[in-house]
């Protein structure tokens, strides 16, 4: 006989004093952490594995309704709890995957973070519910069991991170760069907002590396790659393009605005005053191509990153250590922004 089975036995003769003694022992041996609630919501078994989960010791948890204080801070229902209370329609907001049922009718399982207050850890638990019926279908308890799967939800973010991180300076990477963009043009699109993109590349790197060698060139992407990030929004994405070029998006950025972000990164890695040796100028630079579209069905953003990249071309092409925008872009965006 299961657990889920014992509880069944419980619930249906709760005067068996040897049939209850026996699944409260069933319950409190599993390894696997688990409580149940009865109809009310009333917490009626809290095993040893979910007292060293979750920190509480059943003597505070069993007879109260408020099992749901052992994972959060917040008052938020435990997936029993929305059960019980028939508020199913709201799993899908409260935990991190939707939740999906199982085989059997009325069961559950979701996934989510838990602030796990009392244990002073936050766990990433996989949560599955059953509940228990009489012969009649009146529900009687419903039990909870629990999987701490943190070190498996680590372990997957760190892999997504390596997907999308250039590993040299933490940036997004190429591939994010180009998911990131195509997602930022749809958005730009549906809110007939502008989308601004600037094309970042180190000047005088080839000399740089001959100079200070690889690692020296290392370090100095590292550097500028941090100046970069600090000039972000909360909503903006700075991206290695590939060896010292870098991209940043700005959602929402007119070409003006861009114009300026562009100028303060260009000053803030001129004041890094790295030295290069190899080159004219004293200190490495930057020189920055801006471009900026108003997103529409017949054009991609393809075009945009091809505007950006003509006026880096330019900007270099100009003496190096400026900003750029192509004439094209300048006149288009002086008509639409009044510039």
């Amino acid at each position: 006989m299961n657990s889920t089975q014992q509880v069944q036995h419980l619930v249906d003769f709760p005067h068996a004093d040897g049939s209850q003694g026996y699944a409260f022992t069933l319950l409190e041996l599993l390894a696997i952490p688990a409580f149940v609630l009865d109809a009310r919501g009333r917490a009626i078994v809290w095993n040893r594995a979910c007292e060293r989960l979750t920190g509480a010791s059943g003597y505070e948890v069993l007879g109260t309704m408020d099992a749901w204080r052992c994972f959060h801070r917040d008052a938020r229902p435990t997936l029993a709890d929305l059960v019980i209370q028939q508020r199913t329609h709201e799993v899908a907001a409260l935990y991190d995957t939707h939740a999906r049922p199982c085989d059997e009718p009325g069961h559950l399982s979701a996934e989510g973070w838990c602030d796990m207050p009392r244990a002073g850890r936050r766990r990433y638990l996989a949560v599955d519910v059953s509940p228990i019926c009489d012969g009649s279908g009146r529900l009687k308890a419903v039990v909870e069991t629990l999987r701490d799967m943190t070190a498996e939800k680590q372990a997957q973010i760190a892999l997504e991170k390596l997907a999308t991180r250039d590993g040299l300076t933490g940036l997004a990477n190429r591939r994010c760069f180009d998911d990131t963009l195509h997602a930022e043009w749809q958005r730009a699109m549906r809110q007939q907002q502008p989308l601004s993109l600037l094309m970042v590349d180190v000047d005088n790197f080839k000399q740089y590396n001959d100079v200070y060698g690889h690692v020296g060139g290392d370090d100095c992407l590292q550097r500028i790659a941090g100046a970069v990030a600090k000039e972000m929004r909360t909503n903006d994405l700075v991206a290695r393009y590939g060896g010292e070029e870098f991209a940043v998006i700005l959602p929402n950025q007119s070409l003006k605005g861009a114009a300026i972000v562009a100028e303060r990164i260009r000053c803030r890695v001129e004041q890094l005053q790295l030295p290069n040796l190899g080159a004219a100028q004293q200190f490495v630079t930057v020189s920055i191509g801006a471009a900026t579209a108003l997103a529409a069905p017949e054009c991609d953003p393809s075009q945009l990153l091809a505007t950006a990249d003509a006026a880096l071309y330019r900007a270099k092409h100009m003496g190096r250590n400026r900003i750029s925008l192509t004439r094209e872009t300048e006149k288009i965006l002086s008509q639409a922004y009044g510039m």
